[in-house]
């Protein structure tokens, strides 16, 4: 059986000041995340922030439109693996780069299974125009509401 270093009490992180700034980094009500938000709700739409599209599964979206049926997630470069700018970490990558690859795995597997339920899945990545992205979401979402 494999043990993982946290489970033996050893962190980690690369050091103490490393471990102080990643436990700072939030899973949610990010800046990007915010922004997207703002503008969305600006613009009169209501949604559902951090929830269970599917409600017996244990995984969420950071913004839900039940009616539409269409969810948003607003990915972090690192945290996500962005195909455009992920960089792997220079310390611990024993450690960071197969989280990063379980992330990644885990968002596709998300993606795939909330598809498959007839959810309509929109990713934005953190270095995109969010204001131009945030504008395509309203239309959608305006469009499968007026149905």
């Amino acid at each position: 059986m494999v043990t993982s270093q946290i489970e033996k009490g050893i962190s980690w992180a690369s050091s103490p000041a490393v471990r102080r700034s990643m436990q700072g980094n939030r899973s949610r009500d990010t800046s990007p995340e915010l922004q997207v938000r703002r503008y969305l709700h600006s613009v009169g739409l209501r949604y559902r922030v951090h929830t269970r599209p599917i409600k017996d599964w244990n995984r969420k979206a950071d913004i839900v439109f039940p009616r539409a049926k269409t969810v948003v997630f607003v990915n972090g470069c690192f945290w996500h693996g962005c195909p455009e700018h992920y960089k792997e970490p220079k310390t611990n990558t024993s450690y960071w780069s197969p989280k990063i690859k379980r992330n990644v795995e885990r968002d596709a597997e998300t993606f795939t299974r909330l598809k498959s339920e007839g959810w309509s899945v929109i990713v934005l990545w953190e270095h995109e125009d969010l204001k131009k992205k945030s504008e395509k979401i309203a239309t959608r979402i305006r469009k499968l509401q007026a149905r």
